[in-house]
C-alpha cells in the first residue's frame, strides 16, 4: 500500500490546516491509520490514531481531530489552534489490523510527509 499525504503548509499561530492521507490504487476501510510528525532534531512521535476508535496525543487534544471518509477512502488531520511546536514533517501511517498502536514500528505503509510550518 502505498499511502500519499498531503495539505501541509504554511500557517499562521492560532490557525488551521488540513492533511489528508489516501492510498494509491486501493481503499483502505478497515486499515488502522495513524498520523506522526518529526519535528527538526527530533523523534518522530504519534498525534493521532483512527481505528474502530481515536486516540490522540496529549498535546494535539482538544485542537486536532482525525476523521476518515470511507467513500473517498482518505483519512484527514483537522488542525486547529495551531501553535508554533506543531511546525513538524507529518507522516500518515497504516497497518492492516489490530490495535491502535502509538510507535512507529507498529505500521507497515508510510506516506511520504507533508511539512507543516506555523509561524508565531
Amino acid at each position: 500500500v502505498q499511502l500519499q499525504a498531503s495539505g501541509g503548509g504554511l500557517v499562521q499561530t492560532g490557525g488551521s490546516l488540513r492533511l489528508s492521507c489516501a492510498p494509491s490504487g486501493q481503499t483502505f476501510s478497515t486499515y488502522i491509520v495513524a498520523w506522526f510528525r518529526q519535528a527538526l532534531g527530533k523523534e518522530r512521535e504519534f498525534v493521532a490514531g483512527i481505528g474502530g476508535y481515536t486516540r490522540y496525543t496529549d498535546s494535539v487534544k482538544g485542537r486536532f481531530t482525525i476523521s476518515r471518509d470511507n467513500a473517498k477512502s482518505t483519512v484527514y488531520l483537522q488542525m486547529n489552534s495551531v501553535k508554533p511546536e506543531d511546525t513538524a514533517v507529518y507522516y500518515c501511517a497504516a497497518r492492516r489490523s489490530g490495535a491502535l498502536h502509538i510507535t512507529t514500528g507498529a505500521y507497515d505503509y508510510w506516506g511520504q510527509g507533508t511539512l507543516v510550518t506555523v509561524s508565531s
